[in-house]
C-alpha cells in the first residue's frame, strides 16, 4: 500500500507527471475538508484580516503539496498546524481581554455618532460620502446621511447603519 501511495502521489519523484500531480491535488482538496472540519465553521465565514490571513496562507501552502514544490505530508501537516493556531488565536482572543482580541480580529470603527460624521476616522479609513450613501441604500433606506443616527466601519469592512427613528413611528 506504501509504494501504491509513492507511485501515485510521486512522493519520491523530483519531478511529477500530469496524473501524480492530479491525484495529488485530488488528495489535498480531501485532507484540505478534512483539515477545515477540524478547524470551526467560521474560518472563511468572516471577511476579516485574521479569516483573511489565514485563507492565503493556507492556499498558498497546499498549492506547494500539489505542484511538488514541498514535500507531500509535511505540508499538509503545516496547513493542518495553521488551522489549528487559528483555533487557539480565535479562543485566546475570546478568552482575554486588555486588547488582545482586539489586535487579533480587530474592532469597529465609529463612523457616524449621534448623527455627526467622525471626519477623522473617515478620512483615515478611505471611507466617502459615497461610501456611506452604498452602505445606506444597502441596508434598505434611500433617505439620505442626515437620516443616520450611527454608522459603523466593522471588522469585516461592512459598514453597518443604525436609522435615526422617524417622527411618528
Amino acid at each position: 500500500m506504501q509504494d501504491f501511495f509513492e507511485i501515485a502521489f510521486g512522493l519520491e519523484e523530483q519531478s511529477l507527471t500530469w496524473w501524480q500531480m492530479s491525484l495529488r491535488a485530488i488528495g489535498v482538496f480531501v485532507m484540505a475538508l478534512i483539515i477545515l472540519r477540524i478547524g470551526s465553521v467560521r474560518i472563511f465565514g468572516k471577511n476579516t484580516a485574521f479569516d483573511i490571513v489565514l485563507g492565503v496562507i493556507y492556499g498558498s501552502i497546499l498549492s506547494r503539496a500539489i505542484t511538488g514544490n514541498s514535500p507531500f505530508w509535511p505540508t499538509i501537516v503545516a496547513a493542518l498546524v495553521l488551522v489549528l493556531l487559528h483555533n487557539g488565536l480565535a479562543a485566546l482572543a475570546y478568552r482575554t481581554h486588555f486588547g488582545v482580541g482586539d489586535f487579533i480580529k480587530g474592532k469597529p470603527k465609529v463612523l457616524i455618532k449621534d448623527g455627526d460624521l467622525q471626519h477623522e476616522i473617515l478620512k483615515s479609513n478611505g471611507i466617502t460620502d459615497n461610501d456611506l450613501l452604498e452602505a445606506l441604500r444597502n441596508s434598505g433606506n434611500d433617505d439620505g446621511l442626515d437620516m443616520i443616527k450611527a454608522a459603523y466601519l466593522e471588522r469585516s469592512g461592512d459598514i453597518s447603519i443604525i436609522l435615526k427613528k422617524k417622527k411618528g413611528s
